[in-house]
């Protein structure tokens, strides 16, 4: 035995106009209010939420940076002569080593 009426007979009264319809026609809709067939809007997409896109964070096969000597020529050519004597120079962070050949 059903506890709520099922027949033809059976009207309901629309939350959003107050016009009567067939119970077995109404529709209930996302917000909760129970509409006749012509007025029942679907929930909007816009209104569901949007998922959430991560950023990979880390490289895959990471390696440390490598350390490797600045080679810098410094030299001045001579006005007399076709000898160019370079400074070669090799640094490093927080140093700074010159050679002079």
């Amino acid at each position: 035995m059903s506890a709520f009426s099922t027949g033809k007979n059976a009207y309901g009264i629309s939350d959003r106009s107050g016009f009567r319809y067939r119970l077995n026609v109404m529709r209930k809709e996302w917000t909760g209010m129970l509409v006749g067939p012509d007025e029942y809007e679907p929930k909007h997409p816009q209104l569901e939420p949007i998922r959430k896109v991560v950023d990979p964070q880390a490289l895959k096969d990471a390696r440390p940076d490598r350390i490797e000597p600045t080679t810098v020529c410094v030299g001045v050519p001579l006005v007399e002569g076709p000898a160019f004597r370079p400074l070669q120079s090799i640094s490093q962070i927080g140093e700074v080593t010159v050679v002079t050949s």
